[in-house]
């Protein structure tokens, strides 16, 4: 039987799925899982029949961070070289048109922990424990810490990547880091549900809000305000604005065209 891709893709009814498939190895970060994860991510979001795109992972845990084994003999540039592929997902993410959803059960540490933060949403299991842990074996998780800075503060970050410390999904969720925590046994129904709801949606309007909140994160205050204020002009004067319009007044279901 030949070995099974690192990264799993499916397609089911607008929303695209991707399970991180290296069970055996904890999900471990390697070149080519990072390469193929960062393939199908862009791969979904050109697809105009995926609405939404989930993140979960085979096995007892989501992702153990980078593979140890890839620090190993390599040069100060292959080194460098390593690091902007295990970081492409915080970018990519990031500029994709359509939400991604994390769906986190057992160990997110280091690597696995940052793709949770970078995700636009996260569903935990109530086992779900997060880390950014490098700090335990000599390194530090500046990759990871990007996007966490975008979600807690900088005292609660720094104590984080410093102390490396695990923390369970309850706080994970009261720190913003997960939306929501769901019993273990409910986490791909509940995984689901958000992603069909949000499937339903206007894509136009998904894609314009998104792109609004992560374009305004770093503009100052008034500049985002008016920033915002065309992103939703223009969103107005769309054609699949007029029909959310209509089909609520009409008490229907919009018919979406992406126009």
């Amino acid at each position: 039987m030949p070995d099974q891709p690192s990264i799993l893709m499916e397609k089911e009814n607008g929303i695209g799925i991707l399970t991180l498939n290296r069970e055996a190895e904890r999900n471990t970060f390697t070149l080519g899982f990072a390469a193929l994860l960062n393939h199908h991510l862009k791969e979904l979001d050109q697809d105009e029949a995926v609405r939404v795109v989930v993140i979960q992972a085979a096995g007892k845990h989501f992702s153990t961070g980078i593979s140890l084994d890839e620090f190993q003999d390599k040069s100060p540039s292959e080194l460098r070289a390593l690091v902007k592929r295990m970081d492409q997902h915080n970018h990519t993410i990031a500029q994709m048109k359509k939400p991604v959803i994390a769906s986190v059960r057992g160990l997110a540490i280091a690597n696995g922990s940052g793709l949770v933060a970078a995700a636009d949403l996260a569903i935990a299991s109530e086992n779900a424990k997060f880390g950014t842990t490098a700090i335990n074996v000599g390194l530090i998780c500046l990759g990871p810490a990007v996007p966490l800075s975008r979600i807690v503060s900088r005292k609660k970050l720094l104590e984080m990547v410093l102390a490396g410390d695990m923390i369970p999904a309850t706080e994970a969720e009261r720190l913003g880091i997960v939306n929501r925590v769901v019993p273990d046994d409910e986490l791909e129904t509940v995984t689901m549900e958000l992603a069909k709801k949000l499937a339903k949606k206007s894509p136009l309007a998904i894609e314009c809000g998104k792109q609004g909140i992560y374009g305004m994160s770093d503009l100052p205050y008034h500049q985002a305000v008016d920033y915002m204020g065309e992103m939703f002009a223009q969103l107005c004067a769309t054609e699949d604005a007029t029909e959310g319009l209509k089909a609520f007044q009409e008490r229907r279901e919009p018919k979406w065209n992406r126009k």
